[in-house]
Protein backbone atom coordinates (compact mmCIF):
# COMPACT_ATOMS: atom_id res chain seq x y z
CA UNK A 1 0.00 0.00 0.00
CA UNK A 2 2.89 2.07 0.82
CA UNK A 3 6.54 2.45 -0.64
CA UNK A 4 9.43 1.63 1.73
CA UNK A 5 9.71 3.86 4.68
CA UNK A 6 13.48 5.86 4.20
CA UNK A 7 15.72 6.80 7.32
CA UNK A 8 14.69 10.25 7.16
CA UNK A 9 10.28 11.16 6.30
CA UNK A 10 9.00 14.64 7.17
CA UNK A 11 5.17 14.89 7.08
CA UNK A 12 4.35 17.53 6.42
CA UNK A 13 1.34 20.14 6.13
CA UNK A 14 0.63 23.57 5.20
CA UNK A 15 -1.73 26.56 6.12
CA UNK A 16 -2.46 29.44 3.79
CA UNK A 17 -4.56 32.24 3.37
CA UNK A 18 -5.98 34.82 0.13
CA UNK A 19 -3.14 36.84 -0.51
CA UNK A 20 -4.17 40.56 0.03
CA UNK A 21 -1.41 41.73 -2.44
CA UNK A 22 -2.44 39.22 -4.89
CA UNK A 23 -5.82 40.84 -4.62
CA UNK A 24 -4.63 44.37 -4.79
CA UNK A 25 -2.42 43.66 -7.95
CA UNK A 26 -4.86 41.23 -9.86
CA UNK A 27 -8.15 43.60 -9.10
CA UNK A 28 -7.05 47.01 -9.20
CA UNK A 29 -7.43 47.79 -5.62
CA UNK A 30 -6.32 50.67 -3.80
CA UNK A 31 -2.99 49.89 -1.98
CA UNK A 32 -4.51 51.75 1.00
CA UNK A 33 -7.47 49.20 0.85
CA UNK A 34 -6.94 47.47 4.60
CA UNK A 35 -6.44 43.13 3.93
CA UNK A 36 -9.92 42.50 5.37
CA UNK A 37 -11.54 44.72 2.91
CA UNK A 38 -9.08 43.13 -0.18
CA UNK A 39 -9.70 40.01 1.19
CA UNK A 40 -13.42 40.39 1.19
CA UNK A 41 -12.94 41.55 -2.50
CA UNK A 42 -11.48 38.80 -3.60
CA UNK A 43 -13.81 35.79 -2.07
CA UNK A 44 -16.64 38.53 -4.22
CA UNK A 45 -15.04 38.07 -6.89
CA UNK A 46 -14.51 34.25 -7.26
CA UNK A 47 -18.41 33.45 -6.39
CA UNK A 48 -18.87 34.17 -2.94
CA UNK A 49 -22.61 33.35 -1.73
CA UNK A 50 -24.46 33.75 0.92
CA UNK A 51 -24.36 30.00 1.02
CA UNK A 52 -20.85 29.98 0.76
CA UNK A 53 -19.25 32.87 2.05
CA UNK A 54 -15.71 32.11 1.82
CA UNK A 55 -15.22 30.04 -1.31
CA UNK A 56 -12.10 28.17 -1.89
CA UNK A 57 -9.53 30.42 -4.13
CA UNK A 58 -7.05 29.20 -6.39
CA UNK A 59 -3.25 28.39 -4.96
CA UNK A 60 -1.75 30.98 -7.22
CA UNK A 61 -4.10 33.38 -5.20
CA UNK A 62 -2.90 32.16 -1.77
CA UNK A 63 -0.08 32.98 0.33
CA UNK A 64 1.69 30.42 2.59
CA UNK A 65 0.89 31.11 6.83
CA UNK A 66 2.77 28.48 8.06
CA UNK A 67 4.57 24.75 7.53
CA UNK A 68 4.60 22.13 10.51
CA UNK A 69 6.82 18.89 9.56
CA UNK A 70 6.69 15.30 12.13
CA UNK A 71 10.17 14.09 11.39
CA UNK A 72 11.09 10.58 11.77
CA UNK A 73 15.20 10.19 11.81
CA UNK A 74 16.35 6.95 12.45
CA UNK A 75 19.63 6.58 14.23
CA UNK A 76 22.68 5.57 14.15
CA UNK A 77 21.32 2.52 16.58
CA UNK A 78 18.86 1.72 14.20
CA UNK A 79 15.84 3.35 16.82
CA UNK A 80 13.80 6.28 15.52
CA UNK A 81 13.45 9.92 17.01
CA UNK A 82 10.39 11.63 15.78
CA UNK A 83 10.28 16.00 16.40
CA UNK A 84 7.68 18.26 15.56
CA UNK A 85 9.34 21.66 13.40
CA UNK A 86 7.55 24.82 12.15
CA UNK A 87 7.76 27.73 10.32
CA UNK A 88 7.63 30.88 11.24
CA UNK A 89 9.28 30.23 14.66
CA UNK A 90 8.55 33.59 15.69
CA UNK A 91 5.77 35.01 13.76
CA UNK A 92 5.71 37.78 15.37
CA UNK A 93 9.28 38.46 13.72
CA UNK A 94 8.64 40.66 10.02
CA UNK A 95 11.08 38.74 8.57
CA UNK A 96 10.18 35.07 9.72
CA UNK A 97 6.74 35.63 8.99
CA UNK A 98 7.80 36.67 5.65
CA UNK A 99 6.16 34.04 2.84
CA UNK A 100 9.15 34.00 0.84
CA UNK A 101 11.42 33.21 3.63
CA UNK A 102 8.93 30.37 4.99
CA UNK A 103 8.81 28.57 1.18
CA UNK A 104 12.99 29.76 1.08
CA UNK A 105 13.80 27.72 4.23
CA UNK A 106 11.41 24.96 4.11
CA UNK A 107 11.77 24.12 -0.42
CA UNK A 108 16.08 24.91 0.54
CA UNK A 109 15.44 22.35 3.33
CA UNK A 110 14.39 19.38 1.79
CA UNK A 111 16.22 19.63 -1.28
CA UNK A 112 19.28 19.56 1.12
CA UNK A 113 18.14 16.88 3.14
CA UNK A 114 16.12 14.88 0.53
CA UNK A 115 13.94 13.16 3.20
CA UNK A 116 10.70 11.06 1.94
CA UNK A 117 7.76 13.96 2.01
CA UNK A 118 4.56 12.11 3.49
CA UNK A 119 1.04 14.33 3.30
CA UNK A 120 -2.66 14.29 2.99
CA UNK A 121 -3.22 15.33 -0.68
CA UNK A 122 0.37 16.89 -0.85
CA UNK A 123 0.23 16.00 -4.22
CA UNK A 124 -2.36 17.92 -5.57
CA UNK A 125 -2.29 20.77 -2.87
CA UNK A 126 0.57 21.73 -0.53
CA UNK A 127 3.24 20.65 -2.99
CA UNK A 128 1.18 22.51 -6.03
CA UNK A 129 1.03 25.30 -4.01
CA UNK A 130 4.40 25.70 -3.01
CA UNK A 131 5.72 25.34 -6.06
CA UNK A 132 3.02 27.85 -7.62
CA UNK A 133 4.25 30.51 -4.70
CA UNK A 134 7.86 30.02 -5.14
CA UNK A 135 7.90 30.50 -8.57
CA UNK A 136 6.07 33.85 -8.00
CA UNK A 137 8.76 35.50 -5.47
CA UNK A 138 11.53 34.02 -8.07
CA UNK A 139 13.02 31.54 -5.66
CA UNK A 140 16.33 30.06 -6.95
CA UNK A 141 15.29 26.29 -5.56
CA UNK A 142 18.11 23.83 -7.89
CA UNK A 143 18.43 21.00 -5.32
CA UNK A 144 14.53 20.82 -4.32
CA UNK A 145 13.65 20.96 -8.46
CA UNK A 146 15.83 18.97 -9.88
CA UNK A 147 14.98 15.51 -11.85
CA UNK A 148 16.11 12.28 -12.11
CA UNK A 149 17.97 11.60 -15.88
CA UNK A 150 15.99 8.78 -16.15
CA UNK A 151 12.54 8.31 -14.62
CA UNK A 152 13.79 4.92 -13.22
CA UNK A 153 16.51 6.05 -11.37
CA UNK A 154 16.36 5.83 -7.99
CA UNK A 155 16.94 9.53 -6.97
CA UNK A 156 14.62 11.98 -5.66
CA UNK A 157 11.94 13.42 -7.86
CA UNK A 158 9.46 15.46 -5.06
CA UNK A 159 7.49 16.75 -9.06
CA UNK A 160 5.78 13.72 -10.29
CA UNK A 161 2.59 13.09 -9.70
CA UNK A 162 2.13 9.57 -8.85
CA UNK A 163 0.65 7.26 -6.03
CA UNK A 164 4.16 5.04 -6.35
CA UNK A 165 6.47 8.29 -6.04
CA UNK A 166 8.01 7.03 -3.28
CA UNK A 167 9.93 10.35 -2.18
CA UNK A 168 6.19 12.00 -2.13
CA UNK A 169 3.74 10.04 -0.72
CA UNK A 170 0.37 11.57 -0.79
CA UNK A 171 -1.60 9.34 2.07
CA UNK A 172 -4.94 10.63 -0.31
CA UNK A 173 -3.77 9.51 -3.08
CA UNK A 174 -3.51 6.20 -1.67
CA UNK A 175 -6.65 6.06 0.04
CA UNK A 176 -8.96 7.76 -1.81
CA UNK A 177 -10.31 6.95 -5.78
CA UNK A 178 -12.59 8.57 -8.65
CA UNK A 179 -15.32 10.28 -7.59
CA UNK A 180 -16.90 11.89 -4.61
CA UNK A 181 -17.71 9.08 -2.24
CA UNK A 182 -14.46 7.68 -2.20
CA UNK A 183 -12.26 10.67 -1.26
CA UNK A 184 -12.58 11.48 2.54
CA UNK A 185 -11.53 14.28 4.22
CA UNK A 186 -8.92 14.30 7.07
CA UNK A 187 -10.96 14.52 9.44
CA UNK A 188 -13.85 12.15 8.22
CA UNK A 189 -10.90 9.59 8.30
CA UNK A 190 -8.57 10.33 11.18
CA UNK A 191 -11.37 10.66 14.12
CA UNK A 192 -12.77 6.85 12.98
CA UNK A 193 -8.74 5.22 13.46
CA UNK A 194 -9.09 7.13 16.64
CA UNK A 195 -6.94 9.90 16.07
CA UNK A 196 -7.63 13.69 16.76
CA UNK A 197 -8.98 15.20 13.33
CA UNK A 198 -10.03 18.95 13.34
CA UNK A 199 -11.35 19.46 16.70
CA UNK A 200 -10.17 23.24 17.12
CA UNK A 201 -11.11 25.17 14.14
CA UNK A 202 -12.02 24.06 10.71
CA UNK A 203 -9.57 25.41 7.58
CA UNK A 204 -11.73 27.89 6.53
CA UNK A 205 -11.31 29.76 9.65
CA UNK A 206 -7.60 30.21 9.07
CA UNK A 207 -7.53 33.72 6.98
CA UNK A 208 -10.05 35.35 9.99
CA UNK A 209 -7.70 33.72 12.59
CA UNK A 210 -4.37 35.30 10.47
CA UNK A 211 -6.48 39.09 9.69
CA UNK A 212 -7.08 38.84 13.44
CA UNK A 213 -3.47 38.72 14.36
CA UNK A 214 -3.59 35.21 15.98
CA UNK A 215 -0.63 33.62 13.72
CA UNK A 216 0.41 31.31 16.64
CA UNK A 217 -3.26 29.94 16.75
CA UNK A 218 -2.51 28.96 12.92
CA UNK A 219 0.44 27.57 13.49
CA UNK A 220 -0.69 25.55 16.47
CA UNK A 221 -3.63 24.14 13.93
CA UNK A 222 -0.89 23.11 11.48
CA UNK A 223 1.13 21.47 13.93
CA UNK A 224 -2.28 19.47 14.78
CA UNK A 225 -2.91 18.48 11.34
CA UNK A 226 1.09 17.62 10.27
CA UNK A 227 0.44 15.18 13.90
CA UNK A 228 -2.93 13.29 12.63
CA UNK A 229 -1.39 13.13 9.35
CA UNK A 230 1.90 11.39 10.55
CA UNK A 231 -0.45 9.48 12.98
CA UNK A 232 -2.74 8.15 10.33
CA UNK A 233 0.14 7.28 7.93
CA UNK A 234 1.71 5.14 11.40
CA UNK A 235 -1.56 3.19 10.94
CA UNK A 236 -1.62 2.95 6.98
CA UNK A 237 2.51 1.61 7.25
CA UNK A 238 0.80 -1.27 9.73
CA UNK A 239 -1.93 -2.28 7.89
CA UNK A 240 0.31 -2.59 4.36
CA UNK A 241 2.73 -4.68 6.73
CA UNK A 242 5.82 -2.15 6.98
CA UNK A 243 5.37 -1.93 10.76
CA UNK A 244 4.06 -5.63 13.02
CA UNK A 245 1.99 -4.85 16.11
CA UNK A 246 4.58 -4.41 18.42
CA UNK A 247 6.18 -1.67 15.89
CA UNK A 248 3.17 0.01 15.50
CA UNK A 249 2.64 0.56 19.23
CA UNK A 250 6.42 1.95 20.04
CA UNK A 251 5.88 4.33 16.93
CA UNK A 252 3.12 5.62 18.71
CA UNK A 253 4.30 5.97 21.62
CA UNK A 254 7.55 8.16 20.24
CA UNK A 255 4.46 10.36 19.23
CA UNK A 256 2.63 10.28 22.48
CA UNK A 257 6.19 11.29 24.44
CA UNK A 258 6.58 13.84 21.98
CA UNK A 259 3.28 15.62 23.17
CA UNK A 260 4.47 15.50 26.91
CA UNK A 261 7.84 17.01 25.87
CA UNK A 262 5.76 19.98 23.98
CA UNK A 263 3.03 19.92 26.82
CA UNK A 264 5.96 21.02 28.87
CA UNK A 265 6.79 23.68 27.01
CA UNK A 266 5.67 27.54 28.24
CA UNK A 267 3.26 27.97 25.16
CA UNK A 268 2.57 24.06 24.85
CA UNK A 269 -1.31 23.66 26.32
CA UNK A 270 -2.37 22.74 22.71
CA UNK A 271 -0.23 19.72 22.92
CA UNK A 272 -1.88 18.17 26.07
CA UNK A 273 -5.00 18.96 24.56
CA UNK A 274 -3.99 17.32 21.26
CA UNK A 275 -2.78 14.54 23.92
CA UNK A 276 -6.42 14.40 25.91
CA UNK A 277 -8.45 14.33 22.32
CA UNK A 278 -5.95 11.49 21.20
CA UNK A 279 -6.83 9.86 24.19
CA UNK A 280 -10.51 10.07 24.20
CA UNK A 281 -10.93 9.41 20.26
CA UNK A 282 -8.70 5.86 21.53
CA UNK A 283 -11.14 4.95 23.75
CA UNK A 284 -14.66 5.75 22.10
CA UNK A 285 -13.08 3.72 19.12
CA UNK A 286 -11.93 0.67 21.06
CA UNK A 287 -8.29 0.93 20.63
CA UNK A 288 -7.14 1.11 23.38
Amino acid sequence: MLPPIHDLVWVFDCEWAPDPAAGRLLYGLPAEAGDAEVLAEMWKRNGATEEDPFPFLKYALCRVLSIAVVERRVKKDGEPAVTLLWLPRQPADPQQAAERDILRKFLEAVGRHRPQLVGFNSQGSDLRLLLQRAVIHGLALPDFCRRPAKPWDQEPDYLVRSNQNAWNVDVLETLGGAGRGAVPSLHEIAVQCGIPGKFDAEGAQVAHVWLAGQWPAVIRYNCCDAISTYLLWLRMAFVGGLFDRERYELEQELVREMLMNLAEQPDGEWAERYFEEWQRLQEATGQV
